[in-house]
């Protein structure tokens, strides 16, 4: 059965704050490499999601949250924030997609990724781009949902428990047809 994905206001993010957090500290904990360290407590996850508030507010960063159908806790969650900057205003960055490592497989992050590619098209985004680990499961999602590669830069990130990975970019334009 399909996920149902939500695009969150700031009271949407507000509402589902804490579920936010959860999922985040799953998904660390399972290992993925979001920027968090293995340490990430509940109350950091939070403020984290809280400081998003005035992006969201602006319109600047756009956020979807999956929930299973059955109306189970929420299994994931993407967002893609425009560039500011006058020359790259045609252009947004895909981030944190996020899969709670239980419901994996199971069709929600390509949801997610569908759902900010056509609303990304909707806003007039000509290009969307990424990073993601190196091997990871996420960029296996990328590359079969018709993401390019743009290359490799070694050492970018460490994963939760503190080790250097490569991370892949990669780009799309979201208005034209795989």
């Amino acid at each position: 059965m399909a996920p149902v994905i939500t695009r969150l206001d700031t009271a949407g993010l507000t509402l589902h704050r804490d579920e936010l957090a959860d999922l985040l500290l799953a998904v660390v904990r399972g290992g993925s490499s979001l920027g968090f360290l293995a340490d990430l407590g509940h109350r950091q996850a939070a403020s984290w999601w809280d400081s998003l508030r005035p992006a969201v507010e602006d319109g600047s960063l756009a956020l979807w949250i999956s929930r299973p159908a059955d109306g189970a806790p929420l299994d994931g969650t993407v967002s893609w924030r425009r560039e500011s900057k006058p020359n790259g205003r045609h252009r947004a960055e895909l981030r944190k997609l996020m899969v709670h490592p239980a419901a994996r497989g199971r069709g929600t992050a390509r949801a997610l990724l569908a759902e900010a590619e056509a609303a990304a098209a909707r806003a007039g985004v000509l290009l969307l781009f990424l990073d993601t680990e190196t091997g990871s499961g996420a960029e296996r999602v990328y590359r079969s949902a018709g993401w390019t590669e743009a290359g490799t830069i070694p050492d970018f990130a460490a994963d939760p428990a503190g080790r250097l990975h490569p991370t892949t970019l990669f780009y799309k334009h979201p208005a034209r047809p795989v």
